[in-house]
């Protein structure tokens, strides 16, 4: 390895990032006594991985033993062994045999001429009588980078002995470079067979983009765009080190690239494939230099780029190993990104001017032929910019607003100053598109320069509303913008509604105001109407419709229609902020899961036709959310993670994301992991100041307490979320659906009255605005009740119709749970025993959602069953008679000596709500103690 990237290798921090899974993998494998074999291509991050583990595996061996090697230092006989062996030399000679000492003693020090060839047996068995030694005194983990670097008489040495280690507790923790899929078998085979048999080998491969971003964060590179970003991923290929390298090159730079211009590749990173480069023919590398300027050169492309030997010249390039096989077809692929970005780094800048400008007439794509112009094109030229807004507009269309950004900036630097349009009005343009693309950070840096010299009202305004919409759900964070976009707005009808329109969302999302973002609103569609501005009054008219779907209003559908109405714009019929997706929001309200269904899914294949990267993210959760409530809960969960992902990758609507992630979690994957994303979910809404979701990140916390078990910590949490809904002036139940989850918990936890109470006032709402599902869930809830005063006949007629109903609804996840409430019902039903159909109806239908964590419950619940019904005193204590359903079940359970976690899981319910119903037993009781319980039950009053 090249001394630069020893060093940059060195610093590193000692945080795993990206590497779970395989961090994982290999720290199983050493707690259960095993050894491990890292692998992977030079950079990838080993060392961090292997030197992690180690300071963790440290702490439990006895002895540590290390060695490091270096290529430059391979050939010297036994310097690994003496770094391995050495330190230790003087604690384990005392046990060796004569022969073996005086072998491993000459080998370590150098004073004899001990050789593999001369001392070959006992320096073998001296090794492994050493590492015998050492483990006698507790376990030993021997750590060893870059394998491939190891001198051969040290490799063959240590792999004698692990071959023969056995039962002995010595662990071998290695790394070797590996280059790629198709060498790496051959490379770590060689390493395996000179390994203990049970060792594991685990590869690591490249970083995702977000894992790239967060090590670049972590590493001080901060504040970067997501666009570059984005090429620091490309460029690196997910390798750590280089995507570290390009970082700090950036970071020195005095200016960042501008737009088409590849990244700074350091001096370091360039040095790996610069030598190889000087082994070609001078036509060859120019040859290469074109096709790393293409987007996807081929043969023919570089042919008609005037490269006529371009098949001689790119197979010296592959034979070589610059170029790769491309399996999809003939594109010249290079062997790594990182290649291509030192070549062209490498180049001067007359040379790939001329690249570009063979390209801008071979190429056949019109988008392709206007970039390769302008990279080709120094200064102002209005023709070049006519032909690149003219490309960004095609883009746009295809859906690719990125690339629109990209073209559009590249059309602005090429527009004289008095050119019309001119060159901020063009940069304008490609603020809006970054937007569009999922890329906010770019359009607010776009914004920020034109303001700098905008001085016509329209133009300022239109650059606030994309400061506006670049801080996304943060937008209390430009709280200064409103006033002097007013100001620069005067009393221009079209200009005051774009402002009022954003006003609107500042209501709901900052101050939580329902009725003050719809009245916001509607002034906004009525303003941009009179200005004839349809785009924002369509706008206006669909965020006045959610709000007064979320709200419970009357005139929800009538202004739906309204704002359905011809003429419609396409991209705003398609966005998450426009009619479309109000409707949506309607059907699923009003119990309409089928046609919802199909509307967010034709509103998600058009907006990935365009490329709205927002929009995309925002149709996906909606799409989870359809299918979580018709039961399909493997599809919404699967659903879920693929927005999360996409929107911690973009940076947008991650809160949001975040949310349905956990609700997806409680029905499909596992609780655990549900209450991890829940409260992530509730902290950046915090953060974020975002009153709109906080409810609803609450209520998913709640949600995901009470399907763990921990019913009092539920109770808590959707409390909460009654008092924050009741403030904003929410009154639908619709909209979080929480209120039986809450009515639930507080059953659980023996408060009867008040999940009545509960009960009620949803009711009457759920009622006036006939809200079947939610009613159908009420039911459910007054049936647990009415079960925990005794009302067994009306608990199960309940329960019974709430079934029905809820099947009928195709809410197929809380039938499911009726199901099985209906079953613990009977289960628990005095003097008689068990009904196991239901238990099994109920397994059925949670098997048929993929409902895995109540699918558990139910299995749970039988196994209980299964193990006999637990003694039924003759008579109840008269103490008890007072307590509440799950207080006197608690209570009983004390009788039968069982312990609060034994408790907690038969009931399925946290320790600490055993806990907290037990002082409340006390304190009805006027007891102090469990076996204050056991002597009520008895017929004797405590001490």
């Amino acid at each position: 390895m090249p001394r630069d990237f020893a060093e940059a290798a060195g610093c590193r921090s000692d945080l795993v990032i990206g590497r779970e899974d395989s961090f994982g993998a290999a720290r199983e494998q050493l707690t259960r006594g095993g050894s491990v074999l890292l692998h992977g291509p030079a950079g990838i991050g080993k060392s961090t991985v292997l030197r992690t583990l180690a300071a963790e595996y440290a702490r439990t061996a006895r002895t540590v033993l290390r060695c490091s090697a270096t290529e430059s230092e391979s050939h010297l006989p036994f310097l690994a062994l003496a770094d391995l062996l050495g330190p230790v030399l003087d604690e384990v000679s005392p046990v060796l045999p004569d022969a073996q000492r005086t072998a491993l003693e000459s080998a370590l020090t150098g004073r004899g001429e001990s050789t593999l060839q001369r001392d070959g047996l006992a320096l073998r068995l001296a090794v492994l009588s050493a590492l015998r030694a050492l483990a006698v005194a507790g376990p030993a983990l021997v750590v060893a980078d870059d394998l491939q670097w190891l001198d051969p008489a040290s490799a063959e040495l240590l792999g004698f002995a692990a071959r023969r280690l056995g039962d002995t507790p010595v662990r071998l923790l290695c790394a070797v470079r590996t280059e790629g899929p198709e060498t790496q078998d051959a490379e770590y085979d060689r390493h395996l067979r000179a390994s203990p048999p049970d060792t594991r080998a685990v590869r690591l491969g490249p970083l995702t983009r977000a894992q790239v971003s967060a090590l670049l964060d972590e590493r001080g590179y901060a504040g970067l765009h997501r666009a570059t970003v984005r090429d620091i991923h490309r460029t690196s290929g997910g390798n750590p080190l280089f995507a570290l390298e390009l970082g700090r090159a950036l970071a020195e730079s005095p200016a960042a690239p501008r737009p088409g211009e590849p990244l700074p590749v350091p001096t370091s990173l360039r040095a790996l494939v610069l030598s190889r480069l000087e082994m070609l023919s001078d036509e060859a590398r120019r040859t290469l230099l074109v096709a790393s300027a293409g987007a996807r050169p081929t043969p023919a492309l570089l042919h008609a780029a005037g490269r006529d030997d371009a098949e001689a010249e790119t197979a010296q390039a592959a034979a070589l190993g610059l170029l790769a096989p491309d399996p999809e077809g003939p594109t010249v692929r290079f062997a790594h990104p990182l290649i291509s970005a030192a070549l062209y780094a490498e180049a001067p800048a007359p040379e790939r001017r001329a690249a570009h400008a063979a390209l801008s007439t071979a190429a056949s794509d019109p988008i392709e032929r206007a970039r390769h112009l302008a990279l080709a094109t120094t200064g102002t030229d209005p023709r070049v910019a006519a032909r690149l807004a003219e490309a960004a507009a095609l883009a746009r269309d295809r859906g690719a607003p990125s690339v629109a950004a990209s073209l559009g900036l590249l059309a602005a630097r090429h527009t004289p100053a008095d050119g019309a349009p001119g060159p901020d009005e063009r940069r304008l343009t490609a603020a809006e598109d970054a937007i569009t693309a999922g890329e906010p950070d770019l359009a607010r840096d776009i914004a920020r320069e034109v303001l700098t010299r905008a001085t016509a009202p329209g133009e300022r305004v239109r650059t606030w509303m994309v400061v506006i919409e670049a801080a996304g759900q943060a937008i209390g964070e430009v709280d200064a913008v409103f006033p002097q976009a007013l100001a620069d707005a005067g009393d221009d009808p079209r200009l005051l509604a774009l402002v009022h329109y954003q006003l609107a969302w500042r209501s709901l999302v900052v101050q939580g105001d329902f009725a003050q973002g719809r009245e916001d609103a509607a002034h906004a569609a009525r303003l941009a109407a009179r200005g004839g501005d349809r785009r924002t009054e369509l706008l206006a008219l669909a965020f006045q419709a959610q709000s007064e779907t979320l709200m419970g209003h009357p005139d929800a559908a009538a202004t739906i229609r309204r704002a359905l109405e011809e003429p419609q714009d396409p991209r705003v019929a398609c966005h998450h902020n426009g009619a479309g997706s109000s409707r949506f929001r309607w059907l699923v309200i009003n119990d309409r899961l089928a046609e919802a269904r199909t509307a967010v899914t034709a509103l998600l294949r058009e907006v990935r036709r365009r490329g709205m990267a927002e929009s995309e993210v925002h149709y996906l959760r909606f799409l989870s959310e359809t299918e979580l409530h018709s039961g399909h809960c493997g599809r919404a969960l699967e659903l879920a993670r693929e927005s999360l992902t996409l929107a911690r990758d973009a940076g947008i609507g991650e809160g949001a994301g975040v949310m349905q992630a956990a609700l997806a979690e409680a029905a499909g994957g596992g609780p655990d992991r549900a209450l991890e994303l829940a409260r992530e979910a509730v902290r950046r809404t915090e953060e974020d100041g975002d009153a709109v979701y906080l409810s609803r990140a609450m209520a998913a916390l709640g949600h995901a307490q009470l399907v763990a078990g921990d019913a009092a910590a539920a109770a808590g949490t959707l409390r909460r979320v009654r008092e924050l809904e009741a403030g904003a002036g929410i009154t639908d139940p619709a909209r979080g659906r929480w209120q039986g989850d809450l009515a639930e918990a507080l059953v659980r936890t023996g408060e009867p009255a008040e999940a009545m109470d509960v009960i009620e006032v949803t009711r009457s709402h759920a009622l006036r605005l006939g809200r079947g599902s939610v009613l159908a869930v009420l039911d459910r809830s007054e049936a647990l009740v009415r079960a925990a005063r005794g009302e067994h006949r009306a608990a199960v007629a309940r329960l019974t119709s709430a079934r029905e109903r809820l099947a009928g609804l195709g809410f197929g996840l809380e039938e499911a749970r009726a199901v099985f409430a209906l079953a613990e019902l009977h289960a628990e039903r005095p003097g008689r025993a068990p009904e196991p159909a239901s238990y099994d109806e109920a397994a059925r239908l949670f098997r048929r959602c993929r409902a895995l964590p109540w699918l558990r419950r139910v299995e749970a619940a039988v196994a209980a069953r299964a193990a006999g019904p637990a003694p039924v005193p003759s008579a109840e204590p008269d103490g008890l008679a007072g307590l509440a359903s799950m207080e006197r079940q608690v209570a009983a359970l004390v009788m039968e000596g069982a312990t609060n976690r034994e408790i907690a899981a038969r009931l399925f319910v946290s320790v600490k709500t055993v806990e907290a119903t037990l002082t409340r037993v006390y304190r009805k009781l006027g007891i102090r103690s469990r076996v204050d319980i056991v002597r009520l039950a008895a017929g004797r009053r405590p001490d």
